[in-house]
């Protein structure tokens, strides 16, 4: 995430050094490995937010000096935004599944629950929340294969409503 691997083993004993100070405010309500990674996630995040971004003159000559090739390439994929558009998708998949398997994969796999604890928070048995959970995954899988099929000019239609409608919250 941070590309740089020094700066990872800074955070990485932030995180540890947080976890150190914080160890008396652990309630036990989730495992101690999910409490550990939101404590990462912050620190992660206050680096982000900390750290500016450098400015790019748009007079200076667009190549790398060593290589003499150009920086950014016309007509080449550009990463970041093939990501953006692969999390939207992923994100629309998510917010298509029924509200039990929904519940059930935001508690396991994003929130990182086990499902021992999900039996418990829901108040159903384990193997319920393994149930619902492999049930969210299929249709979660077959939404995303859904999309995938979907011809060009939809993906562009959809994806410029999902950037509208970022921009509309922004405003």
């Amino acid at each position: 995430m941070i590309g740089d691997a020094s700066e990872a083993e800074d955070l990485t004993q932030d995180a540890f050094l947080q976890l150190f100070r914080k160890i008396r405010s652990f309630r036990g309500e989730s495992a101690l490995s999910t409490w550990l990674h939101r404590i990462t996630f912050n620190i992660v995040l206050q680096r982000f937010r900390r750290k500016k971004l450098g400015e790019i003159s748009l007079e200076t000559v667009d190549s790398d000096h060593e290589s003499g090739k150009p920086r950014n390439q016309v007509g080449r994929t550009d990463r970041s935004l093939s990501g953006l558009i692969e999390r939207l998708g992923l994100t629309r998949a998510i917010n298509q599944l029924p509200t039990g398997c929904k519940r059930m994969f935001m508690l396991h796999d994003v929130e990182g629950y086990g499902h021992d604890q999900i039996a418990k928070i829901i108040g159903c048995s384990i193997g319920n929340s393994k149930s619902q959970l492999h049930k969210a995954h299929v249709r979660l899988h077959r939404l995303l294969q859904e999309q995938s099929l979907q011809p060009r000019e939809e993906h562009n239609a959809s994806f410029s409503q999902a950037i509208n409608a970022v921009g509309r919250t922004r405003d």
